[in-house]
């Protein structure tokens, strides 16, 4: 049997895992194709928005990145993928195991092993989940209109508050391998009302009792001085905010550094405030592309791709991707390791891309593939500069 046969027998075992509510995980490996740093696919079911999607992990050498698909789209994609360079898959279900291998002499087996999993991943629906910010006794959350005096979330602010528990939730994720007597500071920048610098704030000293100041900078004073207030009557001591713009901000000593929601090369000021502080960890969620759309379009460069950039909408995705994507570049120019992902906010602004730069120490800073990488991407694009690079004096 060849590979035209083999595949779609593995993928409706996978189709029949589904529908027998058998399915575990999927993971694909030993990745031959041409998407460059490409390792693994990870696949797990996620209950997003009351419905069941497929969740892809694509990892890559140096960050991950989350797509979310319909069942339908993730089965067709599973079987895209392991035609185009993936040449191991293993299906783990309740039943029993499949393992596929394209092997290098072109012999293709498929085998059935006794399940390594006895249950289904949980997918209990969002109120029943257990939440790292507890709405109980939360002083912040009723004076933020999240709750009433009792603690009772409103039927109205319940999508702010799992955005809050979300944001939480992927930080504890990242902050576990920032040591903790070397977490000293933590700034966010932009941070508006508030509601995530609160939790934030509570997350690290009432759940993992650490002790680091939190700054939140913001420059509409009245915002500065509700969560000023707030902070004091939350007894928060070590929590202050601070009137001010994000490029005028002296983020020096800070350890994590976030700017959620900035606009356009306020991002990039962020990202420059945490790498010139040498901080462990970077997190921003950008928004609005604006400075590299313009270089695009002023030079119009003929390339594989400018059939799509003719279209105003394909052309403001792509430059978001090219924008975000040079960013990551950046970040890991500077010794930054660096993941990619959708970050699903709240009613008002559905998702984002978020980009998390994580120090490492392991690897040498200024490395000139990945400047040569920056250069090619920029003459592929038409590019004069990115803002980043250019304050970063690359």
């Amino acid at each position: 049997m060849n590979l035209s046969e083999k595949i779609p027998q593995f993928v409706s075992s996978l189709q029949q895992s589904l529908i027998d509510d058998t399915f575990v995980t999927l993971s694909l490996g030993n990745y031959k194709g041409a998407e460059e740093h490409l390792e693994k696919v990870y696949i797990k079911r996620a209950l997003i928005k009351k419905e069941v999607k497929l969740s892809f992990t694509y990892r890559y050498k140096t960050r991950d990145i989350v797509k979310n698909f319909s069942q339908d789209e993730g089965i067709a994609l599973a079987q895209t993928l392991l035609s185009e360079g993936f040449r191991a898959a293993t299906l783990f279900t309740t039943v029993f195991d499949m393992v596929f291998e394209n092997l290098h002499d072109k012999k293709i087996t498929i085998r059935k092993n006794p399940p390594t999993k006895t249950a289904t991943p949980s997918l209990e629906h969002d109120k029943n989940k257990q939440r790292l910010i507890a709405a109980k006794n939360k002083t912040y959350l009723t004076e933020l209109g999240i709750t009433d005096k009792e603690g009772n979330v409103f039927k109205s602010a319940q999508d702010k508050y799992r955005q809050i528990n979300h944001y939480i939730e992927i930080l504890s994720s990242l902050i576990k391998d920032i040591p903790a007597e070397q977490l000293k500071k933590v700034t966010d920048m932009g941070s508006g009302k508030g509601y995530l610098t609160f939790a934030l704030y509570d997350y690290l000293t009432n759940v993992l009792h650490l002790q680091p100041e939190v700054i939140g900078v913001e420059f509409r004073p009245d915002l500065v001085a509700l969560c000023n207030k707030i902070a004091r009557d939350s007894k928060f001591d070590k929590l202050h905010f601070a009137e001010g713009t994000i490029e005028q901000y002296n983020s020096s000593d800070t350890n994590i550094l976030i700017a959620l929601h900035a606009c356009d090369t306020a991002t990039d000021d962020a990202i420059y405030k945490g790498i010139t502080a040498n901080a462990d960890l970077i997190v921003v969620a950008p928004c609005c592309h604006k400075q590299i759309r313009r270089e695009i379009e002023q030079h119009k460069v003929h390339n594989d791709v400018d059939f799509l950039t003719r279209h105003g909408i394909f052309m403001e995705r792509q430059a978001e991707m090219v924008t975000d994507g040079i960013r990551a570049m950046i970040l890991e120019y500077f010794g930054y390791k660096t993941k990619v992902f959708e970050f699903i906010s709240d009613a008002h602004t559905p998702k984002n891309v978020m980009i998390v730069g994580i120090k490492n120490k392991q690897q040498s800073p200024r490395n000139e593939a990945i400047l040569q990488k920056i250069k090619n991407a920029k003459a592929y694009f038409g590019i004069g500069y990115h803002h980043l690079e250019k304050m970063m004096g690359i």
